[in-house]
Protein backbone atom coordinates (compact mmCIF):
# COMPACT_ATOMS: atom_id res chain seq x y z
CA UNK A 1 0.00 0.00 0.00
CA UNK A 2 1.49 3.56 -0.80
CA UNK A 3 0.66 6.13 2.27
CA UNK A 4 -1.24 8.86 1.25
CA UNK A 5 0.17 12.09 2.64
CA UNK A 6 -1.65 15.47 1.76
CA UNK A 7 -0.43 17.49 -1.02
CA UNK A 8 2.17 16.80 -2.97
CA UNK A 9 5.80 17.84 -2.69
CA UNK A 10 6.28 17.25 -6.29
CA UNK A 11 4.52 17.77 -9.94
CA UNK A 12 6.30 14.55 -11.04
CA UNK A 13 3.62 11.95 -10.30
CA UNK A 14 5.78 9.13 -10.21
CA UNK A 15 7.80 10.98 -7.87
CA UNK A 16 6.44 9.99 -4.24
CA UNK A 17 6.53 12.73 -1.74
CA UNK A 18 9.60 12.81 1.06
CA UNK A 19 7.61 11.46 4.06
CA UNK A 20 6.79 7.99 1.92
CA UNK A 21 10.48 7.40 0.74
CA UNK A 22 13.27 9.45 2.86
CA UNK A 23 14.03 7.73 5.56
CA UNK A 24 14.60 11.09 7.62
CA UNK A 25 10.66 11.85 6.84
CA UNK A 26 9.59 8.31 7.85
CA UNK A 27 10.89 8.00 11.05
CA UNK A 28 9.41 11.23 12.11
CA UNK A 29 6.30 10.37 10.30
CA UNK A 30 5.42 7.13 11.79
CA UNK A 31 6.45 8.22 15.39
CA UNK A 32 3.84 10.82 14.71
CA UNK A 33 1.27 8.94 13.83
CA UNK A 34 1.87 5.40 15.11
CA UNK A 35 4.55 5.65 17.95
CA UNK A 36 3.08 2.94 19.97
CA UNK A 37 3.31 0.32 16.60
CA UNK A 38 6.97 -1.91 16.77
CA UNK A 39 9.09 -1.16 14.19
CA UNK A 40 12.15 -3.61 15.56
CA UNK A 41 12.24 -6.61 17.63
CA UNK A 42 15.85 -8.54 17.96
CA UNK A 43 16.35 -12.00 18.33
CA UNK A 44 16.45 -11.89 22.27
CA UNK A 45 12.88 -10.21 22.11
CA UNK A 46 14.02 -6.46 22.77
CA UNK A 47 11.47 -4.34 21.01
CA UNK A 48 11.61 -0.55 19.63
CA UNK A 49 8.44 1.01 19.23
CA UNK A 50 8.35 3.98 16.62
CA UNK A 51 8.67 6.95 19.32
CA UNK A 52 11.86 4.82 20.75
CA UNK A 53 13.20 4.42 17.04
CA UNK A 54 12.88 8.09 16.61
CA UNK A 55 14.62 9.18 20.52
CA UNK A 56 17.46 6.81 19.78
CA UNK A 57 18.03 7.86 16.09
CA UNK A 58 17.79 11.73 16.50
CA UNK A 59 20.30 11.08 19.50
CA UNK A 60 22.93 9.54 17.60
CA UNK A 61 22.03 11.77 14.48
CA UNK A 62 22.94 14.89 16.88
CA UNK A 63 26.06 12.62 18.47
CA UNK A 64 26.88 12.60 14.42
CA UNK A 65 26.86 16.03 13.85
CA UNK A 66 29.15 16.76 16.60
CA UNK A 67 31.72 14.49 14.92
CA UNK A 68 31.30 17.20 12.38
CA UNK A 69 29.47 15.12 9.77
CA UNK A 70 27.00 16.95 7.22
CA UNK A 71 24.68 16.64 5.00
CA UNK A 72 26.05 14.60 1.85
CA UNK A 73 28.95 13.06 3.80
CA UNK A 74 30.28 9.48 3.27
CA UNK A 75 30.00 7.26 6.47
CA UNK A 76 31.59 4.02 6.42
CA UNK A 77 29.98 1.38 9.09
CA UNK A 78 31.72 -1.71 9.44
CA UNK A 79 29.68 -3.75 11.81
CA UNK A 80 27.69 -6.74 12.22
CA UNK A 81 23.95 -6.76 12.02
CA UNK A 82 22.45 -5.83 15.05
CA UNK A 83 21.03 -2.76 16.94
CA UNK A 84 24.31 -0.86 16.56
CA UNK A 85 24.37 -1.82 12.55
CA UNK A 86 20.83 -0.50 12.60
CA UNK A 87 20.98 2.81 14.72
CA UNK A 88 23.85 3.59 12.83
CA UNK A 89 22.45 2.95 9.63
CA UNK A 90 19.20 5.70 10.21
CA UNK A 91 21.24 8.27 12.46
CA UNK A 92 23.81 8.50 8.97
CA UNK A 93 20.47 9.07 6.84
CA UNK A 94 18.81 11.08 9.77
CA UNK A 95 21.23 13.40 8.88
CA UNK A 96 21.69 13.48 4.73
CA UNK A 97 24.81 11.54 5.45
CA UNK A 98 25.58 8.64 2.91
CA UNK A 99 25.58 5.18 5.16
CA UNK A 100 28.43 2.97 3.43
CA UNK A 101 28.17 -0.44 4.88
CA UNK A 102 31.55 -2.88 4.32
CA UNK A 103 31.62 -6.84 4.49
CA UNK A 104 33.09 -7.65 7.86
CA UNK A 105 34.92 -10.23 6.20
CA UNK A 106 36.89 -7.51 4.58
CA UNK A 107 41.05 -7.21 5.26
CA UNK A 108 44.13 -6.59 3.22
CA UNK A 109 44.02 -5.21 -0.38
CA UNK A 110 39.91 -5.84 -0.69
CA UNK A 111 39.51 -3.44 2.45
CA UNK A 112 42.06 -1.01 1.06
CA UNK A 113 40.20 -0.73 -2.29
CA UNK A 114 36.78 -0.04 -0.24
CA UNK A 115 37.98 2.63 2.02
CA UNK A 116 40.07 4.05 -0.80
CA UNK A 117 36.65 4.12 -2.95
CA UNK A 118 34.26 4.56 -0.47
CA UNK A 119 35.44 8.52 0.50
CA UNK A 120 34.08 7.74 4.05
CA UNK A 121 35.72 10.34 6.31
CA UNK A 122 34.49 8.56 9.49
CA UNK A 123 33.84 4.42 10.10
CA UNK A 124 31.87 3.48 12.73
CA UNK A 125 33.34 -0.04 13.63
CA UNK A 126 33.72 -2.71 15.52
CA UNK A 127 36.58 -2.89 17.70
CA UNK A 128 37.61 -6.71 17.08
CA UNK A 129 38.37 -5.28 13.50
CA UNK A 130 39.79 -1.97 14.22
CA UNK A 131 43.75 -4.09 13.78
CA UNK A 132 42.97 -4.74 10.02
CA UNK A 133 42.82 -1.27 9.05
CA UNK A 134 46.43 -0.83 10.27
CA UNK A 135 47.55 -2.72 7.52
CA UNK A 136 46.13 -0.77 4.60
CA UNK A 137 46.35 2.79 3.40
CA UNK A 138 43.05 4.91 5.08
CA UNK A 139 42.95 7.01 2.25
CA UNK A 140 40.26 9.70 3.83
CA UNK A 141 39.59 7.81 6.72
CA UNK A 142 39.82 10.57 10.18
CA UNK A 143 38.10 9.37 12.49
CA UNK A 144 37.03 6.07 14.02
CA UNK A 145 33.68 5.47 16.09
CA UNK A 146 34.08 2.20 17.89
CA UNK A 147 30.83 0.21 19.33
CA UNK A 148 30.95 -1.98 22.46
CA UNK A 149 33.11 -1.55 25.36
CA UNK A 150 35.85 -4.17 24.29
CA UNK A 151 39.25 -2.92 23.95
CA UNK A 152 40.45 -1.36 20.19
CA UNK A 153 43.82 -1.11 19.42
CA UNK A 154 45.26 2.63 19.08
CA UNK A 155 46.41 2.52 15.12
CA UNK A 156 46.80 6.59 15.24
CA UNK A 157 43.29 8.05 13.98
CA UNK A 158 40.92 9.62 16.66
CA UNK A 159 38.41 7.48 18.29
CA UNK A 160 35.45 7.36 20.30
CA UNK A 161 32.98 5.51 21.92
CA UNK A 162 29.31 5.14 19.82
CA UNK A 163 27.85 4.52 23.21
CA UNK A 164 29.23 8.38 24.11
CA UNK A 165 27.80 9.53 20.73
CA UNK A 166 24.83 11.20 21.27
CA UNK A 167 22.71 14.97 21.58
CA UNK A 168 19.63 16.62 21.88
CA UNK A 169 19.69 19.24 19.84
CA UNK A 170 20.21 18.81 15.81
CA UNK A 171 21.30 21.13 13.50
CA UNK A 172 19.15 21.95 10.65
CA UNK A 173 20.07 20.36 7.52
CA UNK A 174 21.37 22.91 4.31
CA UNK A 175 18.14 21.73 2.13
CA UNK A 176 15.97 19.33 1.97
CA UNK A 177 16.71 15.33 1.77
CA UNK A 178 15.02 14.29 -1.66
CA UNK A 179 14.17 10.89 -2.92
CA UNK A 180 17.29 11.29 -5.70
CA UNK A 181 20.10 12.05 -2.92
CA UNK A 182 22.08 9.24 -2.31
CA UNK A 183 21.06 7.14 0.64
CA UNK A 184 23.81 4.53 0.51
CA UNK A 185 26.67 2.79 -1.46
CA UNK A 186 26.84 -1.15 -1.25
CA UNK A 187 29.49 -2.68 -2.84
CA UNK A 188 28.85 -5.85 -4.77
CA UNK A 189 30.17 -9.01 -3.31
CA UNK A 190 32.69 -9.29 -5.66
CA UNK A 191 32.64 -12.84 -6.53
CA UNK A 192 34.26 -12.02 -10.53
CA UNK A 193 36.53 -9.12 -9.59
CA UNK A 194 37.48 -6.24 -7.22
CA UNK A 195 33.77 -4.94 -5.59
CA UNK A 196 32.09 -2.37 -7.13
CA UNK A 197 30.02 0.89 -4.71
CA UNK A 198 26.82 0.91 -6.15
CA UNK A 199 25.51 4.17 -5.48
CA UNK A 200 21.82 3.65 -4.23
CA UNK A 201 19.11 6.40 -3.93
CA UNK A 202 16.32 6.89 -1.16
CA UNK A 203 13.97 6.15 -4.22
CA UNK A 204 16.22 3.28 -5.61
CA UNK A 205 15.75 1.85 -2.35
CA UNK A 206 12.11 2.43 -2.25
CA UNK A 207 11.43 0.71 -5.66
CA UNK A 208 13.40 -2.07 -5.03
CA UNK A 209 10.77 -4.07 -2.58
CA UNK A 210 8.22 -0.84 -1.83
CA UNK A 211 4.58 -1.48 -1.94
CA UNK A 212 4.47 -0.99 -6.19
CA UNK A 213 6.87 -3.52 -6.53
CA UNK A 214 6.12 -6.27 -3.45
CA UNK A 215 2.10 -5.38 -3.12
CA UNK A 216 2.01 -8.68 -1.28
CA UNK A 217 3.75 -7.06 1.61
CA UNK A 218 1.54 -4.53 3.92
CA UNK A 219 1.68 -2.70 6.58
CA UNK A 220 0.99 -5.27 9.08
CA UNK A 221 3.22 -7.92 7.98
CA UNK A 222 6.79 -8.33 10.18
CA UNK A 223 9.69 -9.28 7.66
CA UNK A 224 12.31 -11.53 9.47
CA UNK A 225 15.55 -10.31 8.18
CA UNK A 226 18.62 -12.57 8.19
CA UNK A 227 20.88 -11.21 6.16
CA UNK A 228 24.02 -9.01 7.21
CA UNK A 229 23.07 -5.36 6.77
CA UNK A 230 26.21 -4.52 4.27
CA UNK A 231 23.78 -6.63 1.92
CA UNK A 232 20.86 -5.03 -0.27
CA UNK A 233 19.08 -8.39 1.42
CA UNK A 234 20.36 -6.76 5.23
CA UNK A 235 19.94 -3.38 4.47
CA UNK A 236 16.44 -3.22 2.19
CA UNK A 237 14.23 -5.05 4.69
CA UNK A 238 14.52 -2.78 7.50
CA UNK A 239 13.86 0.64 5.05
CA UNK A 240 10.96 -0.94 2.90
CA UNK A 241 9.21 -2.01 6.14
CA UNK A 242 9.47 1.63 7.86
CA UNK A 243 8.25 2.60 4.24
CA UNK A 244 4.91 0.40 5.06
CA UNK A 245 5.15 1.67 8.37
CA UNK A 246 5.56 -2.12 9.41
CA UNK A 247 8.27 -3.89 11.40
CA UNK A 248 11.02 -6.02 10.88
CA UNK A 249 12.67 -9.20 12.82
CA UNK A 250 16.45 -8.20 12.63
CA UNK A 251 18.67 -11.67 13.09
CA UNK A 252 22.18 -11.46 13.35
CA UNK A 253 22.36 -14.44 10.76
CA UNK A 254 20.78 -17.75 9.64
CA UNK A 255 20.49 -20.81 11.45
CA UNK A 256 18.44 -24.10 9.88
CA UNK A 257 18.22 -25.61 13.57
CA UNK A 258 16.75 -22.16 14.71
CA UNK A 259 14.86 -20.64 12.49
CA UNK A 260 11.18 -21.82 12.29
CA UNK A 261 12.07 -21.09 16.72
CA UNK A 262 13.06 -17.59 15.87
CA UNK A 263 10.15 -17.04 13.29
CA UNK A 264 7.71 -18.18 16.17
CA UNK A 265 9.03 -16.05 18.79
CA UNK A 266 9.35 -12.88 17.03
CA UNK A 267 5.83 -13.32 14.83
CA UNK A 268 7.30 -12.93 11.70
CA UNK A 269 4.63 -13.29 8.88
CA UNK A 270 7.27 -12.69 5.80
CA UNK A 271 10.52 -13.97 5.21
CA UNK A 272 13.64 -14.32 2.47
CA UNK A 273 15.51 -17.26 1.75
CA UNK A 274 17.77 -18.08 -0.64
CA UNK A 275 17.00 -21.22 -2.72
CA UNK A 276 20.19 -22.88 -0.34
CA UNK A 277 18.22 -22.34 3.04
CA UNK A 278 15.26 -23.44 1.68
CA UNK A 279 16.80 -26.92 0.29
CA UNK A 280 18.59 -26.77 4.34
CA UNK A 281 15.11 -26.30 6.03
CA UNK A 282 13.23 -29.15 3.80
CA UNK A 283 16.24 -31.65 4.58
CA UNK A 284 15.64 -31.32 8.38
CA UNK A 285 13.45 -34.38 9.25
CA UNK A 286 9.80 -33.22 9.53
CA UNK A 287 8.56 -32.04 13.03
CA UNK A 288 5.38 -31.60 14.34
CA UNK A 289 5.78 -28.30 14.77
CA UNK A 290 6.51 -27.27 11.09
CA UNK A 291 3.33 -25.63 10.88
CA UNK A 292 3.22 -23.65 14.34
CA UNK A 293 3.98 -20.46 13.41
CA UNK A 294 3.26 -16.74 12.00
CA UNK A 295 4.74 -17.21 8.83
CA UNK A 296 2.13 -16.45 5.66
CA UNK A 297 4.75 -15.69 2.24
CA UNK A 298 8.33 -16.70 0.99
CA UNK A 299 10.65 -15.34 -1.09
CA UNK A 300 12.66 -17.88 -2.52
CA UNK A 301 15.32 -17.11 -4.86
CA UNK A 302 16.04 -19.23 -7.18
CA UNK A 303 12.63 -20.81 -7.21
CA UNK A 304 13.76 -24.42 -6.16
CA UNK A 305 11.89 -27.92 -7.53
CA UNK A 306 10.60 -28.41 -3.91
CA UNK A 307 8.88 -25.43 -3.67
CA UNK A 308 5.42 -26.86 -3.94
CA UNK A 309 6.77 -29.21 -1.03
CA UNK A 310 8.08 -26.34 1.17
CA UNK A 311 4.30 -25.02 0.82
CA UNK A 312 2.74 -27.89 1.36
CA UNK A 313 5.26 -28.52 4.31
CA UNK A 314 5.01 -25.14 6.63
CA UNK A 315 1.79 -24.00 5.31
CA UNK A 316 3.58 -21.07 3.42
CA UNK A 317 2.92 -18.95 0.25
CA UNK A 318 6.00 -18.66 -2.13
CA UNK A 319 6.92 -16.51 -4.12
CA UNK A 320 10.46 -15.62 -6.02
CA UNK A 321 11.30 -13.15 -8.36
CA UNK A 322 14.80 -11.68 -10.18
CA UNK A 323 16.98 -9.11 -8.20
CA UNK A 324 20.51 -7.53 -7.74
CA UNK A 325 21.79 -4.36 -5.72
CA UNK A 326 21.87 -2.52 -9.05
CA UNK A 327 18.23 -2.51 -9.69
CA UNK A 328 14.82 -2.82 -8.36
CA UNK A 329 12.70 -6.09 -8.46
CA UNK A 330 12.25 -5.89 -12.03
CA UNK A 331 10.43 -9.77 -12.03
CA UNK A 332 8.23 -11.06 -9.64
CA UNK A 333 5.84 -13.65 -9.66
CA UNK A 334 2.54 -14.61 -8.21
CA UNK A 335 2.19 -16.60 -5.57
CA UNK A 336 2.89 -20.07 -5.31
CA UNK A 337 4.08 -20.28 -8.97
CA UNK A 338 3.49 -23.49 -11.01
CA UNK A 339 6.31 -23.02 -14.26
CA UNK A 340 9.64 -24.97 -13.21
CA UNK A 341 12.14 -22.49 -12.44
CA UNK A 342 10.48 -19.13 -13.09
CA UNK A 343 11.60 -15.82 -11.35
CA UNK A 344 8.08 -14.33 -12.90
CA UNK A 345 7.16 -12.09 -14.79
CA UNK A 346 7.61 -7.91 -15.30
CA UNK A 347 6.29 -5.78 -12.97
CA UNK A 348 4.51 -2.57 -13.72
CA UNK A 349 6.73 0.29 -14.39
CA UNK A 350 9.72 -1.85 -15.85
CA UNK A 351 10.81 -2.82 -19.20
CA UNK A 352 13.02 -5.79 -19.64
CA UNK A 353 14.91 -7.01 -22.49
CA UNK A 354 16.89 -10.45 -23.83
CA UNK A 355 19.12 -9.45 -26.07
CA UNK A 356 22.72 -10.76 -27.98
CA UNK A 357 26.45 -9.29 -27.34
CA UNK A 358 25.64 -6.18 -29.53
CA UNK A 359 22.57 -5.70 -27.23
CA UNK A 360 20.03 -7.02 -30.19
CA UNK A 361 16.66 -8.74 -29.22
CA UNK A 362 16.68 -12.28 -29.45
CA UNK A 363 13.78 -14.79 -30.16
CA UNK A 364 11.91 -15.73 -27.14
CA UNK A 365 12.52 -19.15 -26.45
CA UNK A 366 16.41 -17.71 -27.14
CA UNK A 367 18.87 -16.99 -24.23
CA UNK A 368 20.25 -13.53 -23.89
CA UNK A 369 21.67 -10.79 -21.02
CA UNK A 370 18.73 -9.28 -19.42
CA UNK A 371 18.62 -5.31 -19.94
CA UNK A 372 16.74 -3.03 -17.72
CA UNK A 373 15.04 0.29 -17.37
CA UNK A 374 12.36 1.76 -15.19
CA UNK A 375 9.80 4.30 -16.20
CA UNK A 376 9.84 6.28 -12.92
CA UNK A 377 13.48 8.78 -12.35
CA UNK A 378 16.02 7.15 -10.08
CA UNK A 379 14.23 3.92 -9.22
CA UNK A 380 17.50 2.27 -10.41
CA UNK A 381 21.37 2.63 -9.16
CA UNK A 382 22.87 5.99 -9.55
CA UNK A 383 26.13 4.10 -11.21
CA UNK A 384 29.21 3.00 -9.49
CA UNK A 385 30.88 5.37 -6.83
CA UNK A 386 34.30 6.78 -8.65
CA UNK A 387 33.83 4.05 -11.43
CA UNK A 388 32.99 6.02 -13.88
CA UNK A 389 34.28 3.05 -16.81
CA UNK A 390 32.06 0.05 -15.00
CA UNK A 391 29.03 2.58 -15.31
CA UNK A 392 29.31 3.31 -18.59
CA UNK A 393 29.69 -0.05 -19.59
CA UNK A 394 26.60 -1.00 -17.06
CA UNK A 395 24.40 1.79 -18.67
CA UNK A 396 25.51 1.08 -22.38
CA UNK A 397 22.98 2.54 -24.88
CA UNK A 398 20.44 3.76 -22.00
CA UNK A 399 20.07 0.18 -20.78
CA UNK A 400 21.42 -1.25 -17.97
CA UNK A 401 23.57 -4.48 -18.30
CA UNK A 402 22.94 -7.24 -15.67
CA UNK A 403 25.02 -9.57 -16.94
CA UNK A 404 22.52 -12.48 -16.35
CA UNK A 405 21.99 -14.52 -18.79
CA UNK A 406 17.77 -15.71 -19.20
CA UNK A 407 15.22 -16.54 -21.69
CA UNK A 408 11.67 -15.99 -21.83
CA UNK A 409 9.06 -18.05 -23.03
CA UNK A 410 5.65 -17.19 -25.07
CA UNK A 411 3.66 -16.42 -21.79
CA UNK A 412 6.13 -14.06 -20.62
CA UNK A 413 8.03 -15.50 -17.73
CA UNK A 414 11.29 -15.25 -17.57
CA UNK A 415 14.03 -18.03 -16.46
CA UNK A 416 17.22 -17.72 -14.96
CA UNK A 417 20.16 -19.39 -16.78
CA UNK A 418 23.40 -18.12 -15.88
CA UNK A 419 25.42 -15.39 -14.99
CA UNK A 420 27.08 -14.60 -18.35
CA UNK A 421 30.76 -15.49 -16.86
CA UNK A 422 29.65 -18.54 -15.57
CA UNK A 423 28.28 -20.36 -18.61
CA UNK A 424 30.32 -23.72 -19.48
CA UNK A 425 31.07 -24.44 -23.36
CA UNK A 426 31.64 -28.59 -22.98
CA UNK A 427 32.30 -29.66 -26.52
CA UNK A 428 29.99 -28.19 -28.37
CA UNK A 429 27.16 -27.37 -25.45
CA UNK A 430 25.99 -24.55 -23.94
CA UNK A 431 25.89 -25.72 -20.27
CA UNK A 432 24.23 -23.70 -17.23
CA UNK A 433 26.05 -24.03 -14.10
CA UNK A 434 22.81 -23.05 -12.52
CA UNK A 435 21.15 -25.88 -13.82
CA UNK A 436 23.77 -28.30 -12.95
CA UNK A 437 23.86 -27.46 -9.39
CA UNK A 438 19.92 -27.74 -9.38
CA UNK A 439 20.70 -31.41 -10.69
CA UNK A 440 23.14 -31.68 -8.18
CA UNK A 441 21.28 -30.21 -4.44
CA UNK A 442 18.32 -33.19 -5.94
CA UNK A 443 20.45 -35.76 -4.54
CA UNK A 444 19.36 -36.18 -0.65
CA UNK A 445 22.76 -35.86 0.82
CA UNK A 446 24.05 -32.91 -0.93
CA UNK A 447 23.33 -29.55 1.10
CA UNK A 448 24.85 -27.52 -1.68
CA UNK A 449 26.64 -27.49 -4.47
CA UNK A 450 28.71 -25.00 -6.99
CA UNK A 451 29.81 -26.08 -10.83
CA UNK A 452 32.65 -24.49 -12.56
CA UNK A 453 34.36 -24.88 -15.78
CA UNK A 454 37.84 -26.38 -15.59
CA UNK A 455 40.00 -26.82 -18.66
CA UNK A 456 39.52 -29.96 -20.51
CA UNK A 457 42.87 -31.66 -22.75
CA UNK A 458 40.21 -31.90 -25.45
CA UNK A 459 39.40 -28.21 -26.34
CA UNK A 460 36.77 -25.77 -24.55
CA UNK A 461 35.57 -26.67 -21.08
CA UNK A 462 34.79 -29.80 -18.38
CA UNK A 463 32.33 -29.14 -15.82
CA UNK A 464 33.22 -29.73 -12.07
CA UNK A 465 30.90 -29.67 -8.86
CA UNK A 466 32.04 -28.69 -5.93
CA UNK A 467 29.60 -30.08 -2.96
CA UNK A 468 29.09 -30.17 0.58
CA UNK A 469 26.77 -32.72 2.67
CA UNK A 470 23.97 -32.51 4.40
CA UNK A 471 25.55 -32.51 8.29
CA UNK A 472 25.32 -36.23 9.61
CA UNK A 473 25.57 -37.92 6.27
CA UNK A 474 28.02 -39.07 4.22
CA UNK A 475 28.10 -38.52 -0.09
CA UNK A 476 30.50 -40.77 -2.24
CA UNK A 477 31.86 -39.58 -5.69
CA UNK A 478 30.60 -42.76 -7.25
CA UNK A 479 27.31 -42.29 -5.74
CA UNK A 480 26.47 -38.68 -6.64
CA UNK A 481 27.83 -39.58 -10.39
CA UNK A 482 25.43 -42.88 -10.80
CA UNK A 483 22.79 -40.52 -9.60
CA UNK A 484 23.55 -37.83 -11.87
CA UNK A 485 24.19 -40.12 -14.99
CA UNK A 486 20.20 -40.80 -14.42
CA UNK A 487 19.36 -37.37 -14.05
CA UNK A 488 20.98 -35.42 -16.66
CA UNK A 489 21.76 -35.30 -20.03
CA UNK A 490 24.93 -36.81 -21.08
CA UNK A 491 26.76 -33.84 -21.92
CA UNK A 492 25.99 -31.83 -18.51
CA UNK A 493 26.94 -34.80 -16.63
CA UNK A 494 30.23 -33.60 -14.35
CA UNK A 495 33.44 -35.45 -14.92
CA UNK A 496 34.85 -34.28 -11.89
CA UNK A 497 33.47 -34.32 -8.20
CA UNK A 498 34.79 -32.55 -5.42
CA UNK A 499 33.69 -33.20 -1.72
CA UNK A 500 33.94 -30.23 0.71
CA UNK A 501 32.48 -29.90 4.61
CA UNK A 502 31.43 -26.21 3.44
CA UNK A 503 32.09 -23.82 0.01
CA UNK A 504 34.03 -20.43 0.29
CA UNK A 505 31.36 -18.35 0.74
CA UNK A 506 31.24 -14.45 0.87
CA UNK A 507 29.59 -13.09 3.96
CA UNK A 508 26.09 -12.49 2.01
CA UNK A 509 26.31 -16.38 1.53
CA UNK A 510 26.99 -16.51 -1.92
CA UNK A 511 29.43 -18.85 -3.05
CA UNK A 512 33.07 -17.33 -4.17
CA UNK A 513 33.08 -19.34 -7.33
CA UNK A 514 36.12 -17.26 -8.23
CA UNK A 515 38.04 -19.29 -5.51
CA UNK A 516 36.71 -22.44 -6.74
CA UNK A 517 38.10 -22.03 -10.42
CA UNK A 518 41.52 -20.38 -9.23
CA UNK A 519 41.69 -24.26 -7.45
CA UNK A 520 40.94 -26.23 -10.26
CA UNK A 521 41.43 -29.67 -9.98
CA UNK A 522 42.62 -30.30 -6.82
CA UNK A 523 44.30 -33.31 -5.11
CA UNK A 524 41.29 -34.24 -3.87
CA UNK A 525 38.99 -33.76 -6.96
CA UNK A 526 37.25 -37.41 -8.25
CA UNK A 527 37.63 -38.24 -12.17
CA UNK A 528 34.70 -39.71 -13.34
CA UNK A 529 36.26 -40.62 -16.58
CA UNK A 530 39.40 -42.23 -15.09
CA UNK A 531 37.29 -44.09 -12.24
CA UNK A 532 36.00 -45.66 -15.13
CA UNK A 533 32.10 -44.36 -15.14
CA UNK A 534 31.61 -43.10 -18.65
CA UNK A 535 28.43 -41.67 -20.07
CA UNK A 536 27.39 -42.88 -23.37
CA UNK A 537 26.36 -40.13 -25.79
CA UNK A 538 22.72 -40.30 -27.00
CA UNK A 539 22.61 -40.29 -30.70
CA UNK A 540 18.89 -40.08 -31.76
CA UNK A 541 18.09 -40.75 -35.94
CA UNK A 542 14.64 -40.29 -37.72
Amino acid sequence: MTVASGSRDFADPRIPNRNECVLRYLVDRWADERPDKTHVIFEDGEEWSYAELRRRVVSKAAGLQRLGIRQGDHVAAWLPSGRDALIAFYAINYIGAVFVPFNTAYRGKMLGHVVRNSGAIVMIVHPDLVERLAEIDRAELAQLVIVSDAPAPDIGLPAVRFDEVGGETLDPLDRPIEPWDIQSIIYTSGTTGPSKGVLSSYLHMFSNAGPESWPMVGEDDRYMCVAPIFHIGGMGPPFVMLARGASVALIESFSTDRFWDIARTTQATVVFLLGVMATFLMKRPPAPEDRDHCVRAAFMVPLTDDAAAFTERFGVDIYTIFNMTEISSPVVSEANPVKRGTCGKVRPNVEVRLVDHNDCEVPVGAIGEMLVRTDRPWAMNSGYNRNPEATAAAWANGWFHTGDAFRRDADGYFYFVDRVKDAIRRRGENISSFEVEVEVCAHPDVREAAAIAVPSEYSEDEVMVVVAPVPGRTITHEDLAAFLIRQMPYFMVPRYIRIMDELPKTPSAKVLKVDLRQEGITHDTWDREKAGMRVRREVFSA
